[in-house]
């Protein structure tokens, strides 16, 4: 079947190489001319010959709305829009509304599997009417992997950005496990290669998954991890799962845990742990590290020549 795609970056792009090579006819159109196949949004559903019209909207958040509003002025009765980027739930049913005005279909779709997507097919988690999955299935059963799982119906419009929202949510938990698994085995000093036992987990354990298998392909190239910074982002779904658990009473603490652990990584010199050293030093004495300083003992000092903490008062 045809498809009008737009936006073609690293995700975007890679779907309509799955698409084509699956046989489906896809016009993609992007603000970068070297690898649109249209001179503009226009020009793109104009090549779209089949009814009805399907265009599936790949671009950030932020531009959502106004190609939006642009195809509500170029499509009609019976076309789909399918919207797949990491949009917040509650903007879908607004932006049905604005389409339905025109009798257009629309389906939010969350897409999970990265730039791995286009060799092993994604994950997709849709949201909308039954009449107007069934006009998109030849695509998501295309860009799906083979076999029996990789897409869900999963209810009505917002459902599928909501699902997607939870899945990333849930990614942030496992990826924070990984990764304090393997900080707490190289310091322990008891274990002497590591790689090696995040790799033997990839068979038989019951934590073995694709996110373990992509830890030990960055092992792999850097065994200490001594060319990354210790910083990470948020796309912003890991925030709404939080806020979406609080309105609901829903209890997720390791959800949340990993959240915060991000926002951690981004501080230099945490003004938190300031705080806490500071009041270390203060009831128990604890030496402090003065700032701009390396690991150098002579550089640690104890301030706290009165007090409580100089009085034999428990250390912890």
């Amino acid at each position: 079947m045809q498809l009008g795609l737009i936006g073609l970056g690293k995700m975007g792009g890679n779907m309509r190489d799955r698409l084509r090579a699956a046989g489906h006819t896809v016009v993609g159109y992007d603000t970068n001319p070297e690898i649109s196949d249209a001179t503009t949004v226009a020009d793109m559903v104009e090549q779209l010959t089949e009814s009805p019209r399907v265009v599936w909207v790949m671009v950030p958040v932020k531009a959502v709305r106004p190609v939006l509003e642009e195809l509500a002025g170029l499509l009609g009765e019976g076309d789909v829009v399918i919207e797949g980027g990491n949009s917040k739930w509650i903007n879908d049913h607004h932006n049905a509304d604005l389409l339905a005005g025109r009798g257009i279909g629309y389906l939010d779709c969350g897409v999970s599997g990265g730039v791995w997507g286009k060799e092993l097919g994604y994950a997709l988690m849709c949201g909308g009417s039954s009449e107007d999955v069934a006009k998109a299935q030849p695509i998501f059963d295309a860009l799906k992997p083979p076999g029996e799982f990789g897409f869900v119906h999963a209810g009505e419009v917002g459902a599928g950005h909501f699902a997607k929202m939870v899945h990333n949510g849930i990614e942030y938990a496992i990826m924070q496990a990984y990764a304090e698994g393997w900080e707490l085995l190289a310091a322990s000093g008891e274990v002497t290669d590591v790689p090696a036992v995040f790799e033997s987990w990839r068979e038989g354990t019951v934590i073995r998954s694709w996110l373990l298998d992509l830890a030990v392909n960055a092992l792999k190239e850097d065994p200490n991890l001594d060319k990354i910074r210790g910083y990470a982002e948020d796309s912003g779904e890991g925030r709404w799962t939080v806020e979406a658990a609080i309105d609901l009473a829903v209890p997720a603490p390791a959800i949340s845990a990993s959240l915060f652990a991000r926002f951690a990584s981004r501080q230099d010199d945490s003004p938190a742990m300031k705080m806490v050293a500071a009041m270390r030093n203060q009831f128990g004495g604890h030496a402090v590290l003065a700032e701009h300083a390396g690991q150098d003992p002579d550089t640690l000092t104890d301030t706290s020549e009165s007090g409580p903490g100089a009085q034999g008062e428990s250390r912890t």
